[in-house]
């Protein structure tokens, strides 16, 4: 009786919200905006670049596995390689850049960490501006390495400088319309993009499943249900699991009253880094991959043969998979190292008059949230490696590509829905208040 009324006070809830969220203008807006504008982002993934051979295309998508998630950050534009066919791909390139290069500048490090809402808008113009070369070069790069595979059968210059144009336009068109998601949406507007390309490809994956089916494998389709499950439900708990690390303000005194003496807590996420090492890790694994199979086309035989031998070793699944795992692994503990500075939140609480019980202030706190955060991202680290490898994993173990759990996509899937009910969540109670 008392889970029924539970559940009665849930639904209740959720149907409150949602009558909120229909009521009120601003907040219907803003969904209607998301909507609108990821609409048109699918509009433009069906447009594809002109002279392609559709059947060499499909070969080459067969062949190459990283395509495969290549294509899930160009939000699906890839696959048909449409006029935004590189995605968000340049965009998230440059922020890579630049938060490499605040660990080489000290200027770029206080403008990302230190000077608030002001440096990070400075900050992120500073990787919209590097995105534009970025997708001119590798839109270039990319539409070389089409025509070289003969999927491109145009290849004079007047149509190779067109379709270079047109490709990274359209890159920095849908950099534009995330940023206008974030804006006047709700979410992450690139996230979004992203996400919207998974959903997309369901219907794609669900055809093939459909069309593969076995009556004989049912306990096979049963077992990868349940699996599924257990994975998307391990996705949620350690996206939202924390380490709280307790917090007390000290007591002052001001004139008849008291200030502080109050606890609280200071979160430290499981995964602090979410799913940018992965997007990182496809960077780096892309660009060897991209330049060897430029490189496996020349007339020098010495290059040539070490191109292709590097190339087939890329091929390799356990090569590729221990490569994406190892770089998934080293870049957590990088990205995690640059976007969260234990001494800097040490001297942030001792300038507010907090500290953690049992520990000094000062270099020791900074010490033990530096210990705390090691191993929280050590436990991340291997969480966000496996999920990486997972479909790989799924493919050698069922041999059917369709029953492959996307781990990449599961991951961004249920870290956007996440984000985005929160936020829902948040304006929603900001206008009950």
């Amino acid at each position: 009786m008392r889970v029924e009324i539970v559940h009665k006070n849930m639904l209740d809830s959720f149907f409150d919200k949602l009558r909120l969220i229909i009521k009120d203008d601003i907040l219907r807006k803003r969904l209607l905006f998301v909507i609108f504008a990821l609409f048109i982002f699918r509009i433009l993934a069906t447009i594809p670049i002109p002279g392609i051979d559709v059947v060499q295309l499909e070969n080459f998508f067969a062949n190459n596995q990283f395509l495969g998630l290549l294509n899930i950050f160009s939000g699906g534009g890839l696959a048909n390689l449409s006029i935004v066919m590189l995605g968000v791909g340049p965009y998230i390139t440059s922020s890579i850049i630049m938060q490499l290069l605040t660990i080489m500048s000290p200027k770029l490090k206080a403008l990302y960490q230190e000077e608030g809402e002001a440096g990070q808008k400075k900050f992120s113009q500073y990787s919209r501006l590097l995105t534009i070369p970025l997708a001119f070069i590798q839109g270039f790069s990319f539409y070389v390495l089409l025509q070289r595979q003969g999927i491109v059968m145009d290849v004079n210059i007047f149509s190779t400088i067109t379709n270079v144009m047109v490709i990274a336009a359209g890159s920095i068109l849908l950099m534009w319309i995330g940023e206008l998601i974030s804006e006047f949406g709700i979410g992450n507007g690139v996230s979004l993009i992203i996400f919207a390309g998974i959903v997309a490809s369901l219907p794609t994956t669900i055809s093939q499943l459909i069309f593969s089916f076995d009556v004989t494998q049912i306990p096979l389709y049963l077992g990868f249900i349940f699996i599924g499950v257990l994975i998307t439900a391990g996705v949620v708990v350690v996206t939202e699991a924390e380490r709280p690390i307790p917090i007390t303000y000290a007591r002052r005194v001001r004139g008849m009253k008291v200030y502080g003496g109050i606890s609280t807590y200071l979160p430290i996420r499981v995964n602090q880094a979410g799913v940018i090492p992965i997007i990182f890790a496809l960077s780096i694994l892309l660009f060897p991959q991209m330049v060897f199979s430029f490189l496996v086309n020349l007339n020098v035989s010495i290059v040539s043969k070490v191109s292709s031998a590097i190339l087939s070793g890329l091929s390799n699944q356990l090569v590729y998979g221990a490569l994406y795992f190892l770089l998934v692994f080293l870049f957590t503990y990088f990205y995690t190292a640059v976007t969260f500075d234990p001494e800097a939140i040490s001297k942030n609480l001792q300038k507010s008059g907090a500290f953690i019980p049992g520990i000094r202030p000062g270099i020791m706190t900074s010490e033990y949230i530096a210990k705390i955060l090691t191993r929280l991202t050590l436990v991340g680290a291997v969480f966000l490696g496996v999920i990486a490898v997972l479909p790989l994993g799924m493919k050698a173990i069922t041999g059917i590509t369709a029953l492959a759990i996307g781990g990449t996509a599961l991951l961004i899937a249920v870290s956007v829905v996440l984000d985005l009910v929160k936020k829902i969540d948040a304006q929603v109670t900001m206008r009950e208040y």
